[in-house]
């Protein structure tokens, strides 16, 4: 979900006032980690205030940030131009994770990443489809300004590609692969110091639901040859019942042999029961320590949980038919009310590891 709209310019005024982050509590005798750990700016409430205040509680226990961000394609197709959108929307929000020493990862999300089958909800209000050259010039006039103005250390030129290949019209995903190529040539063409660039998979489909045969990420790799980093989503309630069941070579095995560094870009475990999946704030806390042996079986560089805090539901708009958002509201370390669930205690356990350097 893309909340930075929500935040806008106001940061520029009001993130002067957030509180300095707390010296991170190392435990020097502990084994070190090779992984950073941050989240994004999702909100449990949409306002401002909220997602500032958001950040300045996740801020103190992450050392690095990531913005995962959907094209503004209404913007971009009725006149406003990329590198205007960028300065006003993205670039506040990405000076304020600057200004608190974090690295900077930005996935954007192309379709919809409520649906994969669907394109952009924008799009489809506009008639519009990434099929179309116009649309994908924007997304890719969208990349360039992106990486001019805010130089992040990686991007993500598009999100869960696995996913969208296996649920999507087929010229959605053949516009996908021909559009991120064409964005991946455009960023290369900027020069400078320049991020390294990937799409996320989905490993959760990539194994498929136990029993289901693995199938791997090989045509991904064959599709985007730009990857320079295995940028993995996860969501694994989905599948597995129980956090241990998950194999120690979830991450690795994706690789397919290649020495590509992993990296966790989004993910996460419900703390409640939802549908048929049961859960809850044990369960949770179990998985954040079965994720903490997963990146260490990958020597993974970075783990980004997106939502830091569960969602309320009822200060967004109302959502169609058939969303699956309520399968994700409580994958928060924290509830609405920022207060800790069990799972953050465990959390702060893996943080207090030293980073190596």
């Amino acid at each position: 979900m893309r909340f930075e709209s929500i935040l806008g310019a106001a940061i520029v005024s009001t993130f002067v006032a957030c509180k300095d982050n707390v010296a991170p509590r190392v435990v020097v005798n502990a084994p070190s980690r090779t992984f950073r750990l941050g989240f994004s700016a999702n909100p449990p409430k949409a306002t401002t205030e909220s997602a500032l205040a958001t950040i300045d509680a996740w801020s103190r226990r992450a050392d690095a940030a990531i913005m995962h961000i959907g094209v503004p394609y209404k913007a971009l197709l009725t006149g406003t131009s990329a590198a205007t959108y960028v300065n006003t929307v993205n670039l506040p929000l990405a000076n304020l994770y600057r200004a608190k020493g974090f690295p900077l990862v930005i996935t954007v999300d192309v379709t919809d990443g409520l649906n994969r089958s669907a394109e952009a909800p924008e799009l489809r209000d506009l008639g519009r489809s990434i099929t179309e050259p116009a649309v994908q010039q924007v997304y890719r006039d969208y990349v360039k300004a992106l990486v001019s103005t805010i130089r992040p250390d990686y991007l993500g030129l598009a999100a869960e590609t696995n996913l969208i290949r296996l649920q999507a019209p087929a010229p959605v995903y053949s516009a996908l692969v021909k559009m991120a190529n064409d964005a991946a040539a455009d960023v290369r063409a900027i020069g400078g110091t320049l991020p390294k660039l990937y799409v996320s998979v989905q490993a959760d489909v990539a194994w498929g639901p136990p029993p289901a045969a693995y199938r791997g990420v090989e045509t991904d790799f064959a599709d985007f040859p730009f990857n320079a980093v295995l940028a993995i989503s996860s969501y694994p309630y989905f599948s597995f019942a129980d956090p241990d069941q998950i194999p120690l070579d979830y991450y690795t095995r994706l690789a397919g042999g290649r020495s590509l560094p992993v990296m966790v870009v989004e993910g996460g475990w419900t703390s409640a029961a939802v549908g048929s999946i049961q859960s809850s704030p044990a369960t949770q806390a179990r998985y954040i320590r079965r994720q903490e042996r997963l990146l260490d079986s990958a020597k993974a560089i970075a783990m980004f949980q997106l939502n830091y805090t569960d969602i309320d539901m009822s200060s967004y708009p109302p959502q169609p038919p058939g969303s699956v958002l309520a399968l994700f509201v409580s994958i928060g370390l924290v509830d609405t009310n920022l207060q800790p669930k069990r799972a953050l205690a465990t959390y702060d356990s893996v943080f207090a590891r030293p980073l190596k350097q």
